[in-house]
């Protein structure tokens, strides 16, 4: 099958979730700077939000630009991969609201953590789609940012639930910042 439907339909999707994120966020109830400063934390938490479905858009780009056809597997690991990514909003709604209480924490943490594992299926099942591409299973075969994150999601939830509800968005924010720029294997077999 072709993969430029499943771009499309995963920008769309992408495109959606993003929209409501911002839709979650209210504005002051008042016109002072006080106001704006006391839902200041809901707009950190929706920039985290935001920035890290951006990132998540930006990888899945990279990854499929080196992909020249998909199977049912594809589509359902795809499908997966984006059903973890409309949770978000409701997540970072819930934190937002409780930026310090340990269950939204830990949910918000575990939606990433989730979202990190459809990703790492949703790249394995391309490999497998795609036997023949040398250069999609060299570029992702050996992708140790994706077990970085989830070892490090594993452990953010872990801390969060032992020490402080706030190490849970700690621990996933230096995962945005590790993901921030684009896997250079992935570009480099791409010009390759």
């Amino acid at each position: 099958m072709s993969k430029t439907r499943i771009e499309a339909f995963t920008d769309a999707v992408i495109a959606i979730i993003m929209t409501i994120l911002v839709l979650e966020l209210l504005p002051p109830k008042t016109d002072s700077w006080q106001a704006l400063y006391e839902i200041s934390h809901k707009i950190f938490i929706y920039v985290i939000s935001f920035v890290m479905l951006a990132i998540y858009w930006n990888n899945h780009h990279h990854m499929f630009q080196m992909v020249h056809k998909i199977n049912g597997r594809v589509l359902w690991a795809n499908n997966f991969f984006i059903f973890t990514l409309t949770l978000v909003p409701f997540a970072t709604a819930w934190v937002g609201d409780f930026l310090d209480s340990l269950v939204p924490e830990l949910l918000y943490g575990f939606v990433i953590l989730l979202a990190d594992v459809a990703y790492y299926i949703l790249m394995k099942e391309l490999i497998r789609a795609e036997t023949s591409n040398s250069k999609l299973k060299d570029a992702l075969d050996k992708y140790y940012k994706i077990y970085l994150s989830i070892g490090f999601n594993l452990l953010g939830l872990l801390l969060g639930w032992l020490i402080h509800p706030y190490l849970v968005l700690i621990v996933n924010i230096g995962i945005l910042i590790m993901w921030f720029v684009p896997e250079k294997r992935i570009e480099k077999e791409y010009r390759g």
